[in-house]
């Protein structure tokens, strides 16, 4: 399809058009996957035999996942790109290769990458078939009018079943809606792992050259129109990141002129409005696993450019005369939101050096300008800011990441981002849950998430003695719902969740069962006194930890709150010895990990996070002002 040239200059849409002799020929591509099938990996190999890491030189496992947290947890959570040059053809063609996302809590980052690339491998596990994130990633690409290659990967395994697997994937698009032209997909086997491609699984297992040459047959070029590159620059920012060296860099694909460090452009909103201009002080071209700095970058190009000061995702970088906004993807809304405030506990201000709400502030608004997915808004009070996005897992990420960077926060408990019709119904949002699971512990799961208001919608057999659940419940309903199915399913269980829709309000849902034990003073707690406290519960800390009125020590093992003192020492006489402290034996105290703690923490109640430490505590310290926040909610 062609749109013409807009009045200012910018090309919104073109049709493809040779490259000029100075160009490489360009193919833009995107690895689109449920969690875990193998997108990382099989972009490690692409680097390798491409020759764009040189043979015999080191590279991490996973290489894409430079980010911390993306290499303690094994998961992708940012898009990054690369290229690699694919040079056994009659012309060396650039590939700019983009790895997304397969968590449905970064779903907005897959969303915003598809919008810059012309073709996408979608991988599927040939043992699991198409999972729920495949589905989304999927309806994503082909409403964008992408052609997807379909690569089953992981063939190699001993329960793989590639046929099942394609006949499922098929079924998938039929169901998404897909063209004709989308159905007739290539196929490819794969074995990311091993680094070999195949159309047929027959042929040799050798190399990935089957699937550069797909990908350099299929894939169309990037849509240039004739004259683009002589054109007014026009760029749609996709990304965005903060280099300490160079300021914000902003990242996406040429639309039309060419991209030269030392000229002044400007960055429009999608209504149109300025938001600034500036001098490009780098344009920076993927190449490998570097980022390199260039004098030019053509039309259909992914680049990184800097210099703007105030520009973000979703922003138009154009030249000075251009006057209207390049279209953006809209993107699917939050559906979970937590209060952040300013630590303000006893212990506020000993582990981390960020802990004045304006700093909080700026740095999570910042957040939001880089993460479409995530929407933050100032409270009531002035003081404290509602952060809404994806998921527990997203959230939890992004807390994390404040804790590392030196902030104290109080978060806190989940809530689901609701909606009204014009009808004055309240919506909320309903997930798809897709869980594998054994047959022996069906019941207990469907009874369990069917006290949660879900809904079955399809259980089948998936051979082995396992079964397969599909079904649709409140996103509120499953907040902390994770560990409990774990410890149902003994560990064996799979649970897949992605976003639905937004339904009709199901009514008020059953809360914690226990409740907790609340310290009674201020100080380190004491062994003996810990050795007491057990028979009341269970313990979240251990002897010698710092505590405070107020704060959340353990679940209590019966359904009310308990006030406790974990300060008191054994009282000393003639008879009975310092020494006897000794011969206590503590059970080791219940951590709990973040995400764990926000999910398990009731609505008068906070996660403390800082730098070292994750407290519980309850909003209101003091035991008389606990009492009047009950009355008043009675």
């Amino acid at each position: 399809m062609r749109r013409e040239k807009a009045p200012d200059g910018c090309f919104a849409a073109a049709k493809p058009s040779p490259m000029t002799a100075a160009q490489t020929p360009l193919r833009n591509i995107a690895i689109i996957a449920h969690v875990d099938h193998g997108k990382t990996t099989l972009v490690d190999e692409m680097l390798r035999q491409s020759g764009a890491v040189r043979a015999g030189s080191e590279m991490a496992e996973r290489a894409m996942d430079s980010n911390a947290i993306e290499r303690e947890r094994g998961i992708t959570i940012l898009a990054k790109c690369t290229s690699v040059l694919w040079e056994k053809g009659a012309r060396p063609v650039r590939i700019n290769i983009v790895d997304t996302p397969g968590h449905a809590d970064f779903g907005g980052e897959v969303e915003r990458i598809l919008s810059m690339v012309d073709g996408c491998l979608l991988l599927i596990d040939a043992a699991e078939g198409p999972m729920p994130q495949t589905k989304f990633v999927l309806s994503k690409a082909l409403a964008l009018g992408l052609k997807p290659i379909v690569v089953l990967n992981k063939v190699d395994r001993p329960n793989a079943d590639p046929d099942e697997a394609l006949n499922a994937a098929f079924d998938l698009f039929a169901a998404l809606g897909a063209s004709d032209e989308q159905l007739d997909f290539p196929i490819l086997y794969a074995s990311g792992r091993d680094g070999w491609a195949a159309r047929d699984l027959d042929a040799p297992h050798t190399d990935l050259s089957a699937l550069f040459e797909t990908v350099v047959a299929h894939v169309p070029p990037p849509p240039i129109e004739a004259g683009a590159a002589s054109a007014p620059f026009c760029m749609l920012a996709t990304t965005l990141e903060a280099d300490p060296y160079l300021g914000r860099i902003l990242t996406g694909r040429i639309v039309s002129g060419v991209a030269r460090p030392g000229v002044t452009m400007k960055a429009l909103r999608r209504d149109g409005a300025e938001v600034e201009r500036a001098r490009i002080t780098k344009v920076l071209a993927f190449r490998g696993l570097k980022r390199q700095p260039i004098e030019e970058a053509f039309p259909g190009d992914i680049v990184a450019i800097a210099g703007f000061q105030s520009a973000s995702v979703a922003d138009t970088l154009c030249d000075v005369g251009a006057t209207e906004a390049l279209p953006a993807q809209p993107i699917d809304p939050p559906t979970l939101s937590v209060t952040i405030s300013a630590n303000d506990s006893p212990l506020a201000g000993r582990e981390g050096d960020k802990v004045q709400s304006r700093v909080i502030r700026e740095r999570l608004f910042r957040q939001a300008e880089g993460d479409v997915a995530i929407r933050v808004s100032d409270t009531a009070s002035g003081d404290a800011y509602e952060v809404a996005g994806r998921g527990e897992l997203q959230l939890g990420v992004l807390i994390e990441n404040l804790r590392r960077e030196g902030f104290e926060l109080a978060v806190s408990r989940p809530r689901v981002v609701t909606r009204t019709d014009e009808d004055g119904t309240v919506l909320e949002p309903i997930e798809e849950v897709v869980i594998d699971v054994d047959d022996e512990y069906t019941g207990v799961v469907i009874e369990k998430l069917s006290a949660r208001k879900a809904e079955l919608v399809e259980m089948k057999p998936s051979g082995g003695g396992k079964a397969k659940l599909v079904m649709h419940a409140p996103a509120r309903a499953l907040i902390g719902y994770h560990g409990e199915f774990l410890t149902d399913t003994r560990g064996t269980g799979v649970m897949n969740r992605s976003y639905l829709k937004h339904a009709p309000y199901k009514g008020k849902l059953e809360g914690r069962r226990n409740g907790v034990l609340i310290s009674t003073g201020d100080g380190e707690a004491v062994p003996y006194a810990l050795w007491n406290i057990e028979e009341r519960g269970v313990l979240f800390i251990g002897p010698g930890e710092k505590v405070y009125q107020g704060m959340i020590i353990g679940e209590n093992a019966k359904d009310d709150d308990l006030d406790v003192n974990p300060l008191k020492g054994k009282q000393l006489t003639n008879i009975r010895a310092a020494g006897k402290d000794e011969a206590v034996r503590l059970t080791p105290p219940r951590r709990l990990s973040l995400e764990q703690a926000i999910a398990y923490i009731d609505e008068d109640e906070l996660v403390e996070v800082t730098p070292k430490s994750i407290r519980l505590r309850k909003k209101e310290l003091l035991p008389h002002m606990r009492k009047k926040r009950a009355k008043d909610r009675d």
